[in-house]
């Protein structure tokens, strides 16, 4: 793979560091700004909107740019983001730094995405998305859970600014490491326009990917945004195992990610057939037995790898779909992720005040697993095309 993939990959672990940082810090956050716990979870669905609307328009906005600079200035605009998030004691400035650090991510990914599609032949795309989430999957094994020690240790407001100098080296590999020009065609060489890149999300193939990504996206968000009060109250765990819990399901991710990058190219339907169920499963047995301490950890492994390797899968799909938007594929992948992971925490905060309690966000990620294999199925030969050609055609 090319170096200038895991020098964008260095820039996804700080954005990703970010999005899924507040699973252990949600607790702090409510008790310092004196709100409620479900809503400081609303932080998370703000990040997730912007990532989703900011996808496909900071892309568009973007598509006639250099990448290099479009890359550079959506770094920048995070670390600011976050040094602001870090000094402010009022909620609603820190929900409107959250979406504006979404904006950039999204402006960010929808560019890298398209960058790393275009730097790797045809038919690798899923190794070039693998090594560019690897970015995200590191994260969630070490960025994150080093931030919600970060948080017990000090306070919430020293993980943002962990995440803003994380920015600074991920700047600078930007600058030096990623060509100056496109890594893609663009209109003025010929490329399609952007109403007819636009236009490509008619195709009924594409829209059911993206349908597919965002639920299990949602499933995967609604319990992980809460992992922390499962950890605590359910299993009866000390604050310092909730960074326990965030290392194991990021070790599970990462294994995850690596092992459908090398399947999701020639045998995606195996992935997909094999995983969404397991998938299924593994959430409502962590529903069930979430107050056994070790079985929780060890689920929170497998669900880690089966969250990611069956969402990556799909994501790698919807680049093969949306070919024909070289500009723009990138964004209607993450718009797909982030629709979800929007969804996902606020269905899961609803769950909170039900009887389940804190494993109420564990039955809604089987729920909205379960919803995304009722649609596929039926649907199995259009979501996985039977032969290979169509795959990279």
């Amino acid at each position: 793979m090319p170096l200038p993939l895991y020098l964008l990959a260095l820039a996804v672990f700080a954005m990703g560091t970010s999005e899924f940082m507040l699973a252990g810090l949600l607790p702090d956050i409510a008790d310092d700004l004196g709100v409620a716990v479900g809503t400081a979870g609303a932080l998370t669905s703000a990040y997730a909107v912007g990532m989703a609307v900011g996808a496909p328009l900071t892309a568009a906005l973007a598509r006639n740019r250099p990448g290099r600079s479009s890359l550079l200035g959506f770094v920048l605009v995070f670390l600011a983001c976050h040094a602001v998030g870090a000094v402010t004691s009022s909620f609603p400035v820190l929900f409107a730094t959250r979406v504006a650090a979404a904006l950039a991510n999204a402006g960010f990914l929808a560019v890298a995405l398209t960058t790393a599609a275009a730097l790797v032949p045809a038919d690798r795309k899923g190794r070039a998305l693998a090594v560019l989430l690897s970015g995200t999957t590191v994260a969630t094994v070490a960025g994150v859970p080093g931030g919600s020690l970060l948080g017990t240790l000090f306070d919430w407001r020293a993980t943002f600014w962990a995440v803003a100098l994380l920015c600074l080296p991920a700047a600078l590999g930007v600058l030096t490491g990623i060509p100056a020009h496109r890594g893609h065609d663009t209109p003025a060489d010929g490329g399609p326009s952007l109403r007819r890149e636009i236009a490509r999300l008619r195709q009924p193939r594409l829209l059911l990917l993206v349908l597919l990504a965002a639920l299990v996206n949602a499933g995967t968000f609604a319990c992980f945004t809460f992992l922390a009060p499962v950890v605590t109250d359910t299993a009866g765990l000390g604050e310092l195992w909730i960074s326990v819990a965030l290392v194991l399901f990021g070790a599970g991710s990462f294994a995850g990610v690596t092992v459908a990058g090398r399947l999701s190219d020639r045998r995606p339907d195996v992935v997909l057939s094999v995983g969404g169920p397991l998938l299924l499963v593994g959430w409502a047995a962590l529903a069930v037995f979430a107050d056994l301490p070790v079985v929780l950890l060890a689920l929170v492994c497998v669900q880690g790898a089966l969250s990611f390797a069956v969402g990556s899968t799909l994501i790698t799909r919807v680049l093969y779909e949306a070919a024909g938007a070289p500009t723009m594929a990138g964004s209607y992948a993450t718009a797909a992720l982030n629709v979800g992971a929007a969804a996902g925490p606020l269905l899961a905060a609803v769950s909170l005040r039900t009887g389940a309690g804190a494993s109420g966000p564990l039955w809604t990620g089987a729920l909205l697993v379960a919803a995304a294999l009722l649609v596929a199925l039926p649907l199995r030969t259009v979501v996985v095309p039977r032969r290979r050609t169509e795959a990279v055609r």
